[in-house]
């Protein structure tokens, strides 16, 4: 049965209702201060429209990953403050997740009000794997909307059996949210119904958190590019040395398997030809771009390591891009965050503004790319809003946040 919506929510009339919204507002922060705001702009539409019909609306989120406690660096209390900035509306925050504070400021909210607890994860119950423990948070969380209705809308937190996520969408009338629709729409598409030609572009540090999606995506994709640090298992399994570069041995089996596969036909495998080597990991760390076959050649040999894919592969990459129909991108092709290895993220990013087809960032460390290299958001088909989320749908498992809203 199709999932209800944050549309048929409100047509139903929720004025004077109490409202939980599961909201992802994980946003990265330098000390109070929000550091990019992607997630607070996309979440607050579905916020906005609860309060603007009347409701009184109770946002549930998380920030980081507290151990469980309450821990002042990871309060929610920066992002209140943007959220009352962009919304130009008061945006109370509570003091705890459940208790004394959230129960009275809960009960004290008028229609068109807006509440937000504290960190979901200040509380171990959120996050535990005892379904009785969570089943109790979920219980006081339902308590402080009677009545009420529930919307899950944290599409980042949707591969997550929390109670904030899960649990509570059983004891409310629950609807899915509007970031959670469109997402689904857009994976069901890279899933199900690409335009040709269709290319994956993956990149971030360990190949072993994406082999699952490689496994699954290689008989739908047309062709894979493989950059960031996990492209030195690739070209380790190749023969290439790869210096002090990022390499997991244990997985050259099975990437050797996948690029055996891939001569089978089907899905192509496009490695990088050169690579920028550093002599350390820093900023300002002597580098230089080597072919893929002297990797240990250059001036420091094999302390060398590899900090981004090189111009010539860039050049590449974004051929394929922009060549294409349907393009997925997940995972840096370097260590963007410092400006002498963000060359090759860049290319891929801007090849990507030129597909006329349907372009997809896929979150995460991407979606924080794009926005730190100057990228706007409308430049892209879509930003996902969550990056392990994406990756699970498109290793095809079941995500318990979604299963919740359907239930």
């Amino acid at each position: 049965m199709p999932a209800q919506t944050l549309h048929d929510l409100i047509e139903s009339g929720v004025s004077g209702r109490a409202v939980l919204i599961r909201s992802d507002l994980n946003v990265p922060l330098d000390a109070e201060r929000v550091t990019d705001d992607g997630r607070i702009r996309a979440s607050l539409p579905a916020i906005t429209a609860l309060a603007e019909a009347g409701a009184r609306v109770i946002v549930m989120a998380h920030l980081g990953r507290p151990k469980g406690a309450p821990e002042p660096q990871y309060s929610l209390a920066p992002v209140a403050a943007r959220m009352r900035e962009l919304s130009s509306r008061e945006v109370a925050l509570a003091e705890d997740v459940s208790g004394p504070s959230a129960q009275q400021l809960a009960a004290g909210l008028s229609d068109g009000e807006i509440l937000l607890l504290e960190n979901v994860r200040f509380d171990a119950r959120e996050t535990s794997k005892d379904d009785a423990a969570r089943a109790e948070l979920a219980a006081e969380m339902a308590a402080l909307a009677p009545g009420g209705a529930y919307v899950g809308d944290a599409f980042g937190a949707v591969h997550r059996k929390h109670a904030s996520v899960f649990d509570v969408a059983a004891l409310l009338p629950a609807v899915q949210g509007p970031l959670v629709a469109t997402e689904l729409t857009v994976l069901n598409r890279l899933s199900e119904t690409p335009e040709r030609p269709y290319v994956v572009a993956l990149g971030g540090s360990k190949v072993s958190d994406k082999l699952a999606v490689i496994d699954n995506l290689m008989d739908r994709a047309d062709t894979l590019l493989i950059g960031g640090g996990m492209v030195f298992t690739f070209l380790k399994a190749q023969g290439y040395n790869v210096g002090s570069s990022l390499l997991e041995e244990d997985q050259i089996p099975v990437v050797t398997a996948y690029l055996e596969r891939a001569k089978q036909g089907g899905c192509q495998i496009v490695l990088p030809t050169d690579i920028v080597m550093a002599a350390s990991f820093a900023a300002d760390a002597d580098h230089s771009v080597l072919p893929v076959d002297r990797l240990e050649s250059g001036t420091h040999g094999v302390d060398a390591l590899g900090l981004d894919i090189g111009p010539e592969s860039a050049r590449a990459f974004a051929e394929i891009i922009a060549s294409a129909s349907t393009v997925f991108w997940n995972g840096p092709m370097g260590v963007f965050e410092m400006e002498a290895f963000a060359s090759g993220t860049r290319t891929v990013a801007e090849a990507l503004t030129q597909v006329s087809g349907l372009s997809v960032v896929g979150g995460g460390d991407s979606a924080a790319a794009v926005r730190a290299l100057g990228f706007a958001d409308d430049q892209f088909g879509h930003i996902s809003t969550g990056g392990g989320a994406s990756l699970e749908y498109l290793e095809g498992k079941q995500l318990p946040g979604v299963q919740a809203l359907q239930d």
